[in-house]
């Protein structure tokens, strides 16, 4: 058991202040979308109104932290493996991590500092001391390890004592490195130099995230764009910086929405017929991502060639909203819609949408997810990767199987 230590926390407040390319930046008031978790007679929930846009009241006190740890460990029949320390803001923003963490390194197990940009640290023994209390896995945004664009770009007080904290953390625990690329910022030579950097201290791997910058692209919250003068790096342009990076450093690379190199991620499966993977001669259409959509028809033509898939404008199908959905030519649908799991969007006003020509369909959620991005496959091995696709595929034919037409 994986054990969450959720210090809470809210976006630009409790990370002294926004990074420049941050997501919930210019995050506007939105109405409720609708999603999976919502009453099938109502529109919006504490997912869908709050969580999706980390609207925490602040960070937690550490009390209250402990109270939750304890109640989890005592409802839980099994003994913690590991403990992560994370929330909605920078974690080496929380005044009482150090307390924190030597309270959870009481259970003897290893600590993992979720995502922090090392903002927080203005001391370089910050590190030491949390490694001192267990910490053995750290996952740290780094942009660059140019101290001066981590002082203009992520409005970083002290870049160099946050560098030195990564390089402590590096020489001692297992560092998984992250860095937003934003065209004509962090890229190029400055990419390279910071991966050479990482490498020399000692870094495990690096997730190389593609800016997002456009509603298409993920921003759905009412603050695209973010940085107005910078243009978003085309999806197969940042998948050649993946695979490049991964070839000339030893560190770990991945990508986010993709790629993974080393596994062949997202959708491993696609590249992998020998893989077993229930076939159905079902009629159905599913609904997707524009990432996604090439992949899914890739294997659908293989095991179930009466699927359709029909792909929308956003990029990325957790993220897709009623409008997508109203965007779609209802020509293309079959009699049974299968939407994405984690689409946000409402039940009802789905199957409102794709019966808005008057034909009658039955529209229904499938996995929550399909595959996994760089972010998760980054710690995983192939086979982890492969067995996930493959399950999730399975309970997918099995939902065609059982409403397909």
């Amino acid at each position: 058991m994986e054990l969450l230590a959720d210090v809470g926390g809210k976006p630009g407040v409790d990370c002294r202040g926004f990074c420049s390319y941050c997501y919930f930046k210019n995050v506007k008031d939105f109405k409720p979308f609708g999603c999976r978790f919502c009453s099938p007679l109502s529109e919006g929930c504490d997912y869908c109104e709050r969580a999706i846009a980390e609207k925490y009241a602040g960070f937690k006190p550490l009390l209250r932290v402990a109270q939750d740890v304890h109640a989890t460990l005592k409802m839980s029949s099994k003994d913690p493996e590991k403990v992560t320390i994370s929330g909605g803001g920078d974690v080496s923003c929380y005044p009482d991590l150090l307390e924190l963490a030597e309270l959870l390194a009481s259970l003897q197990v290893p600590i993992h500092l979720g995502y922090t940009s090392g903002k927080g640290f203005d001391s370089p023994q910050a590190a030491e001391k949390l490694i001192n209390n267990n910490v053995r896995e750290v996952s740290f945004t780094v942009f660059a390890t140019d101290p001066g664009l981590r002082k203009r770009y992520m409005g970083d007080p002290t870049p160099e004592v946050s560098l030195q904290c990564l390089s402590t953390f590096c020489a001692s625990s297992d560092v998984y490195a992250a860095a937003v690329i934003v065209p004509g910022v962090n890229d190029g030579d400055v990419l390279r130099k910071t991966c050479d950097d990482l490498e020399g201290m000692g870094a495990r791997g690096l997730i190389l995230m593609r800016f997002a910058n456009h509603t298409k692209e993920g921003l759905i919250l009412g603050n695209a764009p973010i940085m107005r003068d910078i243009e978003s790096q085309p999806m197969e342009s940042f998948k050649e910086l993946v695979s490049s990076i991964n070839d000339r450093y030893k560190l770990r690379v991945t990508g986010t929405p993709l790629w993974d190199p080393e596994i062949g991620s997202p959708f491993y499966v696609a590249s992998n017929p020998e893989a077993h993977l229930p076939r159905t001669e079902k009629r159905a259409t599913v609904i997707t991502g524009a990432v996604a959509g090439p992949y899914l028809r890739s294997i659908f033509q293989r095991i179930a060639p009466n699927v359709n898939v029909v792909s929308t404008e956003k990029e990325i199908a957790c993220l897709i909203t009623l409008d997508d959905i109203q965007k779609l030519n209802l020509a293309d649908m079959n009699e049974t819609v299968i939407i994405p799991g984690r689409a946000m969007v409402h039940d009802k006003a789905a199957t409102a949408a794709l019966r808005a020509d008057g034909v009658y369909r039955i529209v229904r959620r499938g996995p929550e997810q399909l595959t996994v991005d760089g972010e998760m496959s980054i710690g995983l091995r192939r086979e982890e990767v492969l067995g996930l696709e493959v399950a999730s595929f399975k309970e997918l034919i099995r939902t065609i199987n059982a409403i397909g037409t």
